[in-house]
């Protein structure tokens, strides 16, 4: 880029933070020097492919969504947690936004996850233990009691049954006397990756898509802040695949969701701001910090280009991040304080918009309330002391981090063609349901391609460990250690049967024929194909079980059964 254009974009960029709201903070070095809000070329350099990198608040976005970087506005901490049952949660929320968490984040356990009730049979033995227990509203009342759901963002990680929780969240708003057009968060809701990664489904992919479509139609229409859709890397990541993996299959993912928006003749400009998405950040410092600097110019460019997004904010990819689960250790579990810390930094660096840092002690059991607050002081640390949100993408220009962010856009962009190129197979007269990307991923879940590619990388690194090629340390490489054994969190099984207690005194005390009409007005609704937000809404009112709306579906849908693969 010629060094006129280059000062004209500068110049366009000064403008804009100079019109914009800055935090009232001390931005200069440790030592007292100013620092500028971004750098760039010198005035009257060159610099080939600027436009490439550009500045930050411009398209292709590369340097990160805001002119003023983290000076406007810092990334929010979002601190994920869930255990035992909604009492007991709801007490560590309180505690972590008394420490000065920005917003929350709902960890669900297993069988919430799977739409069963805690009193169903397949949940013995797992109700409590891997995040919070949640049947039906009253739970999700006791969730966030003295917690004003208008003032405080919430994400909610689920997907399978993400719309009847998200129901139960509606009512437990509406209780608290909340307006939801004011209620501001993420709903995760992104069945793609369950099929590709995490196999936490319920139904058969198709009829999925159309009950995640009548989500995006009802928030669109009535709750403009909150996010329906939360496209999820991480799990994809967590599963064994690499970067560009992570990165190329979960922007496809969001394309077919954009596919699914324009299939109901919803505006992509208004409904394409409801979307986020949710990345890993692994432990290899400058290819995560290129990932993410790819997955916003991609984004981007195929909003604009390929979908006729006109507006920024349609063409905007906002994130949140989470450090990497599957890096951390048993042995030597202190060493996943490192991990934690190097992998936040990679985030901030990288532009995330929030982000959750794991604890220390989570490979071994859910966090202990000491191991969430180091987690939550080492945000804190980065964002308080360290002078990284000083300066907006200060690894820009860098001659590795550039070369780093080129090639994982170009193997992500060779990933997509290959998904496309499987829907033409699935469909060779050109005639996509929903979309040619949306039809790319729907065979490859049919036929296992995403499964086999994602074990086929996981198969190398585990094969380089073994080799001694790649080194974890505590692991493969320096095992000794005078580490002893850590105090964990255990959820007692008091928990579950005191679950199974509650949920049958509030089916006793409910209105059956209430809870009847509403469930079969969902169905109905599941029939005719029109859109089953709100007698799902009625059902939850009614207090319906989310095992009883979930079965309902089931029985109107079926079961989905993944193809073996060997």
């Amino acid at each position: 880029m010629h060094a006129d254009a280059i000062e004209e974009g500068r110049r366009r960029w000064q403008a804009r933070y100079d019109a914009a709201h800055t935090r009232g903070a001390d931005f200069t070095t440790l030592s007292g020097d100013p620092v500028e809000p971004v750098y760039g070329p010198r005035p009257g350099d060159t610099y080939e492919g600027f436009e490439r990198i550009g500045w930050p608040g411009e398209y292709p976005f590369t340097r990160g969504l805001y002119p003023t970087g983290y000076r406007g506005r810092a990334w929010t901490i979002r601190q994920f947690a869930g255990f035992g049952n909604a009492r007991q949660t709801n007490e560590r929320y309180k505690m972590i936004l008394k420490a000065g968490g920005g917003g929350l984040s709902v960890a669900f356990d297993m069988p919430t996850l799977m739409g069963r009730d805690s009193d169903d049979p397949r949940s013995l033995g797992e109700v409590g233990h891997c995040g919070v227990a949640i049947d039906s509203a009253a739970d999700m009342e006791d969730l966030f009691s003295d917690i004003p759901l208008g003032d405080v963002t919430t994400s909610m990680t689920i997907s399978g049954p993400a719309v009847p929780v998200f129901c139960m969240y509606l009512v437990a708003a509406e209780r608290q006397g909340i307006d939801p057009t004011v209620l501001n968060g993420t709903l995760q809701t992104d069945i793609f990756k369950e099929y590709i990664a995490q196999k936490e489904w319920l139904f058969k992919p198709e009829p999925h898509l159309r009950l995640i479509g009548d989500l995006m139609e009802h928030c669109a229409a009535g709750i403009p802040a909150y996010k329906p859709l939360s496209v999820s890397g991480y799990h994809i990541r967590e599963a064994g695949s690499t970067a560009a993996q992570e990165l190329a299959y979960t922007l496809a993912d969001g394309f077919g969701y954009v596919e699914l928006g324009l299939s109901r003749g919803l505006d992509v400009d208004r409904f394409a701001p409801g979307l986020s998405f949710f990345f890993d950040a692994h432990v290899d410092f400058f290819e995560e910090i290129a990932k993410f600097r790819a997955a916003r110019r991609i984004w981007a460019r195929w909003m604009r280009d390929v979908y006729g997004a006109k507006t920024e904010r349609a063409q905007w990819l906002r994130f949140h991040t989470q450090t990497a689960g599957v890096s951390l250790t048993a042995q030597q579990p202190y060493n996943n304080v490192v991990r934690t810390a190097v992998e936040a930094l990679a985030a901030v660096l990288g532009g995330t918009n929030s982000l959750h840092t794991n604890a220390l002690d989570e490979t071994l059991a859910l966090p202990s309330e000491r191991a969430a607050e180091i987690a939550l002081r080492t945000q804190q640390v980065l964002m308080e002391e360290t002078g990284v949100g000083n300066v907006a993408d200060p690894l820009g220009g860098s001659w590795y981090v550039e070369q780093l962010t080129d090639r994982i856009e170009a193997d992500a962009e060779q990933i997509f063609e290959r998904i496309r190129e499987r829907g033409e197979l699935a469909h060779p007269d050109g005639r996509h349901p929903i979309g040619p990307m949306t039809s790319g991923i729907l065979r490859g879940i049919e036929d296992g391609w995403f499964t086999g590619e994602i074990a086929e990388a996981a198969f190398r690194y585990q094969r380089a460990l073994e080799k001694g090629e790649k080194h974890v340390v505590g692991v493969n490489s320096h095992p000794e250690s005078v580490t002893g054994e850590l105090e964990i969190l255990r959820v007692s099984h008091e928990v579950e049967r005191e679950q199974v207690r509650a949920l049958g005194e509030r089916r006793a005390a409910r209105d059956d024929a209430r809870v009847r009409a509403g469930l079969d007005a969902m169905a109905a609704a599941a029939r005719s194909g029109t859109n089953m937000i709100e007698p799902m809404l009625d059902a939850v009112r009614a207090e319906a079980t989310l095992g009883e709306i979930c079965d309902a579906l089931r029985e109107e849908w079926g079961v989905y059964t993944e193809p073996p693969g060997f």
